[in-house]
């Protein structure tokens, strides 16, 4: 069979050249013609931030997505979709994608973001408020890596690399003949959402002694924050807070249950919501216990407020304030409690106290103790961070908390020696409180942990039926008494947040050929077309010569046998008359 179709080829070849191009260039259009597009690949996508904060616009203002894809390697990135992995990622070649006004950028994540190596993490947690500190119009979205996506991430790495190291005819034949990919997001564009209520949550432990007892309040923020509201986790900042302020709640509830222990503070137990958009919880719930009602706990005797943030890791513990404590005052107590218990039971801790004023001019807080501050009541923060400017409070990289145990442990120990008053007791500093039937449950503290960041917490994606809510409801509705939600939804009018949608999408990748070829394709097409007229003169010429030739032979082998005829006929005429 493969014999005869070599000597089919070869005689068409040897043929008359219209005949050649007339069966050639079909078959070569039939051969390379791209099949119908179909799906490569469907995979998720998570959307970069969209917000508004203070009237200022944050992050991606774009959602569509129906482009080719290239890799940042390509030589023009116009109007393409531009695939990087994090391990190649820069933000010189993300703001190359950008000034050339690609058509979107897709970062392809790891799936375990514990194994990348710690360079590129904190190359990446520098780089994320970077991207997010202007607006964007080029739709930016993240991919968690799979055998397929990375499949199709090398196939672009290649059609785009030959484009720069090659002649310009060699990466035209290239182009035409490579299969590329077209990559399409199924979602809608983007829109604001209107009336989304961001819940908070408060509990109480009322003390014993009097009606005018000194309040604790002890307050944690539960929202997370990072450059993709879906992959935001928060580990450390702050699932460590809320975790640490769920064991303080049950730890103190026991002691308050017994009344040779029942203490003569009141202690009040705040999880706030919208920490990451400037507290926003808290500033409502401030704005409700102090303008909006008479009687509250933070209208009377307020010893002080310490805010939890930030505390699963490091060996450093910093209090920050924005007024340092003067002494005799209960916030003086607690900072000298916790350098007597730093040292004296962890001497690996490193404690101090942050003094930075509130910049009332700066459109967010550094803080959530701010929020206090300003309404003039005594407040700190206590993290591991030195600044409110490290990059770890606002990272998708933010996946681990290993030292939250032992930090728990430390305020817990410090708190209870403020509430008892043991150092003027004389109480010695190596004195543990938490320990036998009263010890803190790590197991219990560690699956919290393991609760809070199995699942995204930003703010755009905890409503008030959230799981999330009634979960935190539920554990501090065991410990504490008169557990209450509080809402916060931003003025229609002049809102100080907006919250955009479509932030999670399904994406697919379409294989395709690449618009040139169809130009060389519809090129191809107009020259057959064009050529056909030309090629049927030919044919019929050629057959209207070979008609004429055979009668002109047949008229010659009539006249070379004329002698022949003559003789016959006489010999006829012969035998007649005889």
């Amino acid at each position: 069979m493969f014999e005869e179709a070599s000597e089919v080829f070869d005689n068409m070849f040897k043929s008359s050249f219209p005949l050649t191009f007339i069966v050639f260039i079909p078959a070569v259009l039939i051969l390379v013609s791209p099949l119908p597009a179909e799906a490569a690949h469907e995979f998720t996508v998570y959307r970069m931030q969209q917000y508004d904060l203070q009237g200022q616009p944050y992050g991606t203002r774009n959602a569509i997505l129906n482009t080719e894809a290239r890799t940042v390697e390509a030589e023009v990135l116009s109007r393409r979709c531009v695939i990087m992995r994090l391990v190649d990622f820069s933000y010189e070649r993300y703001q190359k994608a950008l000034r050339q006004s690609a058509g979107a950028v897709v970062i392809i994540l790891p799936k375990n973001m514990s194994t990348m190596p710690q360079d590129i993490v904190q190359q990446f947690m520098e780089l994320e408020p970077e991207m997010l500190a202007t607006e964007t119009v080029v739709p930016v979205y993240f991919a968690l890596e799979d055998d397929e996506l990375l499949s199709i991430y090398t196939q672009t790495l290649t059609s785009s690399s030959s484009q720069g190291s090659s002649s310009a005819a060699e990466v035209l034949i290239h182009t035409a003949t490579a299969n590329g990919f077209q990559m399409v997001t199924s979602g809608a564009q983007s829109k604001a959402v209107s009336d989304w209520a961001i819940t908070s949550l408060e509990g109480r432990l009322a003390g014993t002694g009097g009606e005018d007892l000194p309040t604790i309040v002890l307050v944690a923020h539960y929202d997370s924050f990072g450059v993709a509201p879906w992959l935001s986790y928060g580990a450390d900042s702050n699932g460590s807070g809320v975790s640490m302020l769920l064991e303080l709640a049950r730890l103190f509830s026991r002691l308050y249950t017994y009344k040779r222990t029942h203490a003569g503070y009141n202690l009040l137990f705040f999880v706030s919501g919208g920490g990451k958009f400037n507290y926003q919880g808290t500033k409502r719930w401030l704005e409700d216990n102090l303008d909006h009602t008479d009687s509250s706990l933070l209208q009377d005797n307020v010893a002080f407020v310490l805010c939890l943030d930030t505390l699963g890791n490091g060996d450093n513990l910093h209090l920050h304030v924005s007024k340092p404590p003067k002494e005799g005052t209960a916030q003086y107590a607690l900072l000298k409690e916790m350098e007597t218990v730093a040292s004296n039971q962890y001497p690996e801790v490193k404690f101090s106290m942050v003094h930075k004023k509130i910049n009332l001019a700066d459109d967010t807080l550094a803080w959530e103790h701010e929020r206090f501050g300003i309404r003039r009541l005594p407040a700190f923060t206590l993290s591991h961070l030195n600044s409110h400017r490290e990059v770890q409070r606002s990272s998708i990289m933010d996946v681990r908390s290993v030292k939250l145990s032992r930090n728990t442990k430390l305020i817990a120990e410090s708190l209870a020696r403020v509430i008892y008053n043991l150092t003027e007791k004389g109480a010695p500093g190596d004195l543990q409180i938490f320990t036998e039937q009263m010890q803190m449950q790590e197991e219990q503290l560690s699956s919290v942990v393991d609760w809070l960041t199995a699942q995204p917490r930003a703010a755009q994606l905890v409503d008030k039926d959230s799981s999330v809510v009634s979960t935190l409801e539920y554990h501090l509705g065991r410990y504490l008494k008169d557990v209450r939600r509080h809402y916060v939804k931003a003025d229609k009018r002049d809102p100080e947040f907006v919250f955009y949608d479509q932030l999670k999408q399904t994406m697919n990748a379409y294989r395709v050929k690449p618009a040139i070829f169809d130009l060389l394709l519809a090129f191809c097409i107009a020259a057959y077309l064009g050529m056909e007229p030309a090629v049927h003169f030919c044919l019929f010429k050629q057959t209207h010569f070979k008609g004429k030739q055979h009668s002109l032979r047949s008229g010659v082998a009539n006249l070379w046998a004329w002698p022949t005829h003559l003789t016959t006929l006489n010999k006829i005429e012969d035998s007649v008359f005889c």
